[in-house]
């Protein structure tokens, strides 16, 4: 059975891990909107209210990376 291993990240920056999670937080607050309204159009209170915890988890995620990297590019200019 084969291993499935990620390849190293493309760009050489050492910000790039972490930039590159702070778009994938916040695309999955775009994505959870969807889910959200498919659950709550098949009247599944429960499901969307789930989808919202998510949803608010990537948002405080995606602000906290992005702070993360203001104080650190601040550091690097000095």
């Amino acid at each position: 059975m084969a291993t499935m291993t990620h390849p190293a990240s493309p760009v050489k920056d050492k910000n790039y891990d972490l930039i590159h999670a702070i778009q994938m937080s916040l695309e999955h607050i775009w994505q959870m909107e969807t889910y959200i309204a498919d659950a709550e159009s098949r009247g599944d209170n429960e499901l969307a209210t789930w989808f919202r915890k998510i949803q608010e988890n990537n948002r405080k995620a995606g602000e906290q990376g992005k702070q993360m990297l203001i104080s650190r590019l601040q550091r690097e200019n000095g």
